[in-house]
């Protein structure tokens, strides 16, 4: 998302980071509040941050206004009905077709590591 620069007549210049669309739009003032136009003092740029910083900050934004209780954020953590990866799974008995138990069927090459 760009950087850009906006005048309060008050408090004078600061800058910004909207989405383009709203780039001419005015933008409140952070110190006062007053609606403030879009200046060009220098080129505009972007913020560039790590993926997960970028996400860390929009799920902040997203829940700043109603944060979700322990019950909500666990409820909607839960993974569909019949998922094994959670959930206490049985135990693998050796059968005639698994006789090791294994959790996934042996590859043709069992010599073969890494090839």
């Amino acid at each position: 998302m760009p950087i850009y620069e906006y005048d309060c007549p008050d408090c004078g210049d600061f800058t910004q980071l909207r989405p383009m669309a709203e780039r001419d739009a005015p933008c409140s003032c952070p110190c006062c509040a007053t609606p403030s136009a879009r200046v060009i003092l220098s080129a505009p740029s972007l913020a560039t941050m790590s993926g997960s910083q970028r996400r860390a900050i929009a799920a902040n934004e997203r829940s700043a206004h109603a944060p979700q209780t322990v019950e909500q954020y666990t409820e909607g953590r839960k993974h569909p009905k019949g998922c094994g990866c959670c959930a206490p799974n049985k135990p693998l008995a050796p059968t005639k077709a698994n006789p090791h138990a294994l959790k996934s069927k042996p590859s043709g090459r069992p010599w073969m590591i890494s090839h």
